[in-house]
C-alpha cells in the first residue's frame, strides 16, 4: 500500500480510540478516509491490539453483515479472531468497517453492537453523512462519536510534500516566496489526497475528472434519484462558477430550467454529501440569521474549477482564492463557526469567524493593496469588536492585522 500519512484529525480520534464508542468518520469519496482507517489499524496493531478490517466495496463482507452482528461474529471466530473468552477480558478486537453505508440497515448493525458486544470496538467510514443518516433508522445517540473528514488543509499539504515548516510569527522572503507558490499550488488544485501526491498536472485533471464523474454525476445523481441529468450536471456547473457569491433559488431555477422545490433538494444533497457549504450570514440575533440568505462554497478548489471551467488554469481567480481560504478556515474552525456579514445597502464581510463568544471578521483579497478597510471599520464599530484578519497572497503583507493565509 502508498505511504500513510498521519491527518491532522488522527489527534481527535485518538481521544476516542478506547472508550466504548462507535467511531464514525463523514466525508467525501476520495478525501482520505481509507487511509486514516489504515494509519489506525497498523497503529493498534504495533500496539499488539486484536485489529480486524472489513471493505464493505467486497460484497461477500455485505452479505454476512447483512445477517447480522450474531452472523459477523461467527465469522470473526472462523477466522481466528475471536474466541469465547474474549468477552469477559479487558481487551477488545477493533474492527473497521470500510463504507457502513452499503449495509441495508447500518443503524441496526452499530446500534446492536455497540449495546452487546463491547468486547467490538467499531471505527467505521462512509462515503457522505447523507448515505449514512437515510438508512440510519434507530437512534444512535449516546452511541457513537461523529467525525467530518474534508480533503487535505494546507498545513497537511505540506506535510504530504514533506516541506519543513513551523509556524513562526515572521519568515525570511525566501520562505514566504516558497510558501507563496505552494499555496498558489493548493489553490489551483485543491486538497484532494491523489491530486496533492500526483506530480503532473494532467494527471491532477484525469483524477479530479474521475471524482466528478464517478461521485458527483453518478453517486449523487443516484441519490438524488435525478430524473433530468443535463439539468442537473448545469446545476452542478453553475453552483461551480458562483462559489462565493450569494444562493438565488429563483435565478438557478430559471437558469437550469429545475423547479425551485427540486433546486432546494439538489442543494441538501450536495451539501449533505460535502461537495458545498450554504454558509449563513452572522446575526446577533440567531432567529433572524435563519432567514437570511446564505452564501455558496465549495469545499475543494480543484474540483470547484473543473467543474466550472473544464480544466485546471495557470492563474489564479479572485473567487477561487477565496473558495480555498473558506477551505482551509472549515477546517481549522469548525463549519458552523464560519459565516459572512453584508447589511442592507452592500457594506460586505468575506467571513465572520465565531469562536466561543468571540468574532473575528476576515477580508480576503489576492492582493494586499487592494483591500478597503471601510465595511470592517463599520462592523468593528458596531459590534464593539477591536481586531480583524485582512488575508492575501500577493504584494506587500505591511498593514497590522494583514496575514498570509498559512497563519490563519
Amino acid at each position: 500500500m502508498a505511504q500513510l500519512y498521519r491527518r491532522r484529525i488522527i489527534d481527535e480520534i485518538q481521544n476516542y480510540i478506547f472508550t466504548d464508542d462507535v467511531v464514525v468518520l463523514h466525508g467525501a469519496r476520495q478525501v482520505g478516509k481509507t487511509s486514516i482507517l489504515y494509519w489506525l489499524k497498523n497503529f493498534l496493531a504495533e500496539d499488539k491490539k486484536v485489529v480486524y478490517y472489513v471493505d464493505l466495496e467486497d460484497s461477500r463482507f455485505v452479505k454476512i453483515l447483512n445477517q447480522g452482528i450474531d452472523s459477523f461474529v461467527n465469522h470473526l471466530r472462523e477466522e481466528g479472531i475471536y474466541s469465547d473468552e474474549i468477552d469477559i477480558s479487558s481487551d477488545k478486537i477493533y474492527v473497521f468497517i470500510d463504507e457502513i453505508q452499503y449495509l441495508e440497515d447500518p443503524s441496526s448493525f452499530l446500534k446492536l453492537t455497540a449495546d452487546h458486544y463491547k468486547f467490538l470496538k467499531l471505527i467505521v467510514t462512509g462515503s457522505s453523512s447523507f448515505d449514512i443518516r437515510s438508512k440510519f433508522k434507530d437512534s444512535l445517540v449516546g452511541r457513537t462519536v461523529d467525525f467530518e473528514i474534508f480533503n487535505l488543509s494546507f498545513s497537511e499539504v505540506l506535510e504530504f510534500k514533506e516541506y519543513v515548516f513551523t509556524e513562526n510569527d515572521s519568515f525570511s522572503d525566501k520562505k514566504v516566496e516558497e510558501l507563496r507558490d505552494l499555496f498558489l499550488e493548493y489553490v489551483l488544485y485543491g486538497g484532494y489526497p491523489k491530486i496533492v501526491l500526483s506530480q503532473e498536472v494532467y494527471r491532477k485533471e484525469k483524477y479530479l475528472q474521475q471524482i466528478i464523474d464517478t461521485y458527483v454525476r453518478k453517486d449523487i445523481r443516484d441519490l438524488a434519484d435525478v430524473k433530468d441529468i443535463d439539468k442537473f450536471n448545469k446545476l452542478v456547473e453553475v453552483l461551480a462558477s458562483q462559489s462565493g457569491n450569494l444562493l438565488n433559488i429563483t435565478e438557478l431555477s430559471n437558469t437550469c430550467g429545475i423547479a425551485k422545490q427540486t433546486v432546494e433538494r439538489y442543494l441538501f444533497i450536495l451539501e449533505s454529501t460535502y461537495i458545498l457549504k450554504l454558509v449563513k450570514p452572522y446575526h446577533k440575533n440567531i432567529r433572524s440569521e435563519l432567514f437570511k440568505v446564505p452564501k455558496i462554497f465549495f469545499y475543494d478548489s480543484g474540483l470547484m474549477q473543473m467543474l466550472w471551467l473544464k480544466k485546471l488554469q495557470k492563474e489564479i481567480i479572485g473567487s477561487v482564492f477565496e473558495t480555498a481560504v473558506f477551505s482551509e478556515l472549515i477546517k481549522k474552525y469548525h463549519k458552523n463557526n464560519v459565516l459572512y456579514w453584508r447589511t442592507a445597502d452592500k457594506k460586505e464581510i468575506d467571513f465572520i469567524l465565531r469562536d466561543k463568544n468571540s468574532i473575528l471578521p476576515i477580508e480576503v483579497k489576492l492582493n494586499f493593496q487592494q483591500f478597503n478597510l471601510s465595511s470592517l471599520m463599520y462592523f468593528n464599530e458596531k459590534y464593539s469588536n477591536i481586531e480583524y484578519r485582512l488575508v492575501g497572497l500577493n504584494g506587500n503583507c505591511k498593514e497590522k492585522f494583514a496575514i498570509y493565509p498559512w497563519k490563519l
